[in-house]
């Protein structure tokens, strides 16, 4: 049972869910949450259908579970794809969120979705992110009626968290698959590897779709440190700021001019430097097309 199918009549007894990520660690590609759901009573029948850590399995038995798993009326699944891009935004906007708060974020989005669903939700099982504990205790705290167990390993472990570890893989390596490069340029390819930051077709992938200018394509989480070599011969670019920051706030001068190479494709290890101007007057590009900024229309 897919997340947009009719809610069957087993979803008002006591059931499990088990929560599980994939692509948390690649530089390429999504990162996934999956969930599996099912009726308490189905636990025994469900650690006889063969699922384990998707990370055991070769790409063709994940994929033969997963079509079992979604043909089984007795299961329910869902899942959050985190597009690179957005993982990017956050790890590097002003108020920056981290990866494990982001992956709290979709678990808890999971659970609430299937609880929205109108499924009676009363044991959560999570492979840890973070620490286990306090994890544990941030979910209970959100959702005081459910039972939580958040521990290392979890995949391997319970198999309602195996199941919902191959709804992730599944769902990433497809969409990995089945990903169109939003950039034009000749050549491009998708002979990319596995994505991870080890692999000697990612790096190679890097290394030739880097662009001094406008960085790499969207397919990268350009957040990543593994992206910093790559950009140590980079294309200075500055601009002149607004007279407010982000969040409204003004600057100690108003105007200022900021390094792009010290937001998120590259930072070096000095203080980030920021290039004042005088605050008096415009660069001498707007002022030559006499543009001003606009606030109000």
């Amino acid at each position: 049972m897919g997340s947009g199918a009719a809610i069957p009549q087993w979803t008002s007894e006591p059931c499990i869910m088990g929560i599980d990520e994939a692509g948390r660690g690649p530089v390429l590609g999504p990162m996934v949450y999956g969930c599996l759901y099912c009726a308490r009573s189905y636990e025994k029948t469900l650690s006889s259908l063969n699922f384990a850590d998707s990370k055991t399995l070769k790409e063709e038995k994940r994929e033969e579970l997963f079509e079992n798993l979604k043909a089984d009326e007795s299961i329910g699944w869902a899942v959050d794809i985190i597009d690179p891009r957005e993982l990017s935004a956050k790890m590097l906007k002003k108020n920056k969120i981290n990866l494990n708060e982001i992956s709290h974020d979709s678990a808890i989005g999971l659970i609430t979705k299937v609880l929205n669903m109108g499924v009676l939700l009363t044991e959560v099982y999570v492979d840890t992110v973070g620490d286990a504990e306090k994890y544990r205790t941030k979910l209970s705290e959100r959702f005081p009626a459910v039972k939580f167990v958040v521990a290392k390993k979890a995949d391997s472990l319970y198999p309602v968290v195996s199941g919902a570890s191959i709804v992730a893989k599944v769902t990433r390596d497809r969409a990995l698959r089945d990903w169109v490069l939003e950039e034009t340029a000749e050549d491009l390819h998708k002979n990319f590897g596995s994505g991870y930051p080890g692999d000697p077709n990612t790096k190679a992938w890097l290394q030739h779709h880097k662009h001094l200018v406008f960085g790499f394509p969207t397919l990268v989480r350009f957040s990543w440190g593994t992206c910093t070599p790559y950009f140590k011969d980079i294309v200075e670019v500055l601009w002149e700021s607004n007279e407010t920051d982000g969040d409204g706030s003004s600057s100690a001068n108003g105007k200022r001019q900021l390094k792009l190479s010290n937001f998120g494709v590259t930072k070096s290890k000095r203080k980030i430097e920021e290039i004042e101007s005088s605050g008096k007057e415009r660069c001498k590009f707007f002022m030559a097309r006499k543009l001003e900024q606009v606030t109000q229309f």
